[in-house]
C-alpha cells in the first residue's frame, strides 16, 4: 500500500521513499508529540455535538441561565461519549471529523493522543495499514477492533509538520515523499510517478519484457519495410509509412534527450540493418549502445497496447467519410 504526498521545497533529488504511513495532520495541543506501542481507535464521529446539525432549527429560552443550562447538558453528553471511547483503552484516537476543543481537553487529561479532520481518504489507508476498523459507535467495550503502531511521531517534511507512523501492522505499507520548487513540477513528478507505477503493476502481472531505447521499435519498422517490399499494390505504401511511423519513435526519444536525432537514428537504423538487433538509444553519453549490457527493458504488454492504439487511430482517421473532404458544390444564380 503506496501514498503520495507532494511538499514544496528543495529539489526533486530530496524525494525519498519512506516505510510506514504520513498522514497530513497535526497532533492535538498539548498532548504528547511521540508514542511507542500505540493502540489505534479509529471513527468516524461526531465530536462537535454543542452545534445543533438541524437546519433552521431553533431553541426558545426565558432566561441566560437556560441556555448555561443547556450547554452544561452538552458538554455532560460530551464528556460521557469521551469516556465510552477511553473505555476501550486507546493510546491515539483519529476522527474523521472535527473534535471540538472540550473533548479534545477530556482526551489531553485522560493521555490519550487525539488526531481530528482526517480525510475519508487517509481514514481508510489508516485503518488499512493499521489493522484497525473504522468505528462509529462506542458503548459495548471491546467490540472495536484497534490498530497498533510501533511509534507513532510528528515530523517536519520542508516547512509543514505531519504525523509519522512506523512499525504499522501492514509492514509493506510506505509512503513516498515527492519534493519540488513549485506545484507545477511536483504536478509532472506525480503523474510520471503514476505512470510508471502502472507499467509496473502490468509488468508483474505479464512478465515479458523486450529491449528499450528505441530497439523494439526499429525492429518492427525493419520487419514491416522488409515485408512491403515483397507486397504488392497499393498495400505496400501503407506498409512503408507505418515503417516510417514506427521509426518516429526513437527519434522523439532523441529528441526529448537533447540529442541529435537524424545522426542517432541512421546510425541505429545501420546497426539493424548489420544484423545487431539488440542496439538501442544510450541517452546518457548520446550514442548508440547495446540494451543487453544497459539492462533497459520495457514492458511487453504496454509496448504491444501502444503500438495498437496508435493503429487504432490511425485507421478511425483514414476511415472519416469522404464527403469531408469533399469540395463545396458550386452554387449558381437562379
Amino acid at each position: 500500500l503506496e501514498l503520495v504526498i507532494k511538499k514544496k521545497g528543495g529539489s526533486m533529488k530530496d524525494s525519498y521513499l519512506d516505510e510506514g504511513f504520513i498522514l497530513e495532520k497535526s497532533i492535538g495541543i498539548g498532548q504528547q508529540k511521540r508514542l511507542e506501542n500505540a493502540k489505534i481507535l479509529v471513527a468516524n464521529t461526531p465530536m462537535d455535538t454543542d452545534k445543533i446539525k438541524i437546519f433552521g432549527a431553533r431553541v426558545r429560552v426565558g432566561s441566560m441561565q437556560a441556555v448555561a443550562d443547556i450547554e452544561e447538558e452538552e458538554k455532560r453528553k460530551m464528556k460521557r461519549k469521551v469516556s465510552k471511547i477511553l473505555q476501550h483503552k486507546p493510546t491515539c484516537f483519529i476522527n474523521r471529523q472535527l473534535i471540538y476543543n472540550y473533548p479534545e481537553q477530556l482526551f489531553t487529561k485522560a493521555g490519550c493522543m487525539a488526531i481530528e479532520h482526517a480525510d475519508f481518504v487517509g481514514v481508510e489507508r489508516l485503518a488499512l495499514v493499521t489493522g484497525a476498523e473504522i468505528a462509529s459507535t462506542f458503548d459495548t467495550p471491546g467490540t472495536v477492533k484497534l490498530g497498533h503502531c510501533k511509534l507513532i511521531e510528528e515530523v517536519v517534511i520542508g516547512e509543514d509538520k505531519v504525523i509519522h507512523f512506523s512499525g504499522v501492522a501492514k509492514g509493506e505499507a510506505c509512503t513516498v515523499v515527492l519534493r519540488g520548487a513549485n506545484k507545477q513540477i511536483l504536478d509532472e513528478a506525480e503523474r510520471s510517478l503514476h505512470d510508471a507505477l502502472c507499467v509496473l503493476s502490468q509488468t508483474v502481472k505479464n512478465t515479458k519484457t523486450v529491449y528499450g531505447g528505441g530497439c523494439s521499435e526499429m525492429l518492427m519498422a525493419n520487419a514491416v519495410m522488409n515485408l512491403a517490399q515483397t507486397t504488392p499494390g497499393k498495400e505496400s505504401l501503407a506498409m512503408e509509412s507505418f515503417a516510417r511511423a514506427l521509426q518516429q519513435l526513437p527519434t522523439i526519444i532523441a529528441d526529448n534527450g537533447g540529442h541529435d536525432s537524424s545522426e542517432l537514428i541512421a546510425k541505429l537504423r545501420a546497426c539493424h540493418n548489420k544484423g545487431q538487433s539488440t542496439m538501442g538509444l544510450d541517452m546518457e553519453n548520446g550514442s548508440i549502445a547495446d540494451m543487453t549490457k544497459l539492462k533497459i527493458l520495457e514492458s511487453f504488454l504496454c509496448k504491444s497496447q501502444v503500438v495498437i492504439s496508435a493503429h487504432e487511430a490511425a485507421e478511425m482517421i483514414l476511415r472519416v467519410d469522404d464527403i469531408i473532404t469533399c469540395a463545396p458544390r458550386q452554387r449558381g444564380r437562379p
